[in-house]
């Protein structure tokens, strides 16, 4: 099924995108036919069984991974025309990616974990930004303090911090409470959130909790590699 839901200039905008992973025998066709246009500031919680596509769907409009046909385009940029040096640097400037496990660099304290980014963006107040990001998510007591001293819940809000430090148009979240416990999961969504609407950011979620998806302006539900469906919620969240 096609989304149908096309917003005038969307931050992203997938037409007929396929893409397939593995070789000869073993090539599988991950996403079928993906039709999907997300509106600038649209929070989309992305749900499915496990193998839909969903996390490969976000690695594709999150420039990560190379669809082998059809349309991509985010933040007004053409994905499919960008080299790989040219997409590293798309997504420095406008992709903010939070996984389930944190990406943290073991050998960097919680500050220069938010501030390498900024500083490879040739961010002048590269550190500055990075202490009040890290202070916003209530990190301000642990800024080198190193991930192995740091909890779980603590250091996944410092790869949000790192998310969001370089103010992206584009917030991607898979299954960002994964590996933390519900009160802990419940803070760090707080804080996504809160970043998502306080700078007007686009968000997609993937997530397997209903009730997570709900507070998204829009569900998308994927399955066999396809669009299911996509329909509005009832919250604004």
């Amino acid at each position: 099924m096609n989304d149908t839901s096309v917003v005038a200039s969307p931050a992203i905008s997938l037409s007929g995108v396929n893409l397939s992973l593995g070789r000869d025998a073993a090539r599988v066709h991950i996403l079928k036919d993906i039709d999907l246009h997300i509106g600038r500031g649209e929070a989309i919680g992305l749900v499915g069984p496990s193998g839909s596509g969903k996390t490969t769907l976000l690695m594709v409009l999150a420039g990560l991974e190379r669809a082998d046909t059809g349309s991509i385009t985010v933040a007004g940029s053409d994905l499919r025309k960008l080299d790989e040096d040219a997409l590293a640097r798309f997504r420095g400037r406008n992709v903010g990616i939070v996984f389930q496990s944190f990406h943290l660099i073991p050998t960097m304290t919680a500050l220069e974990n938010v501030a390498v980014p900024l500083e490879l963006a040739g961010e002048a107040d590269a550190q500055d930004r990075a202490r009040a990001e890290l202070a916003k998510v209530g990190l301000a007591e642990r800024l080198h303090h190193y991930p192995a001293q740091l909890s779980g819940g603590e250091q996944q809000r410092v790869a949000l911090a790192r998310a969001l430090a370089p103010n992206p148009a584009i917030l991607v979240a898979d299954e960002p409470t994964g590996n933390l416990d519900e009160a802990t999961g419940k803070q760090v969504i707080e804080l996504l959130f809160a970043g998502h609407v306080e700078r007007g950011t686009t968000l997609i979620l993937v997530t397997h909790d209903n009730a997570l998806a709900q507070r998204c302006d829009r569900i998308v539900r994927l399955r066999s590699g396809r669009i299911e469906n996509s329909h509005t919620t009832s919250q604004t969240g």
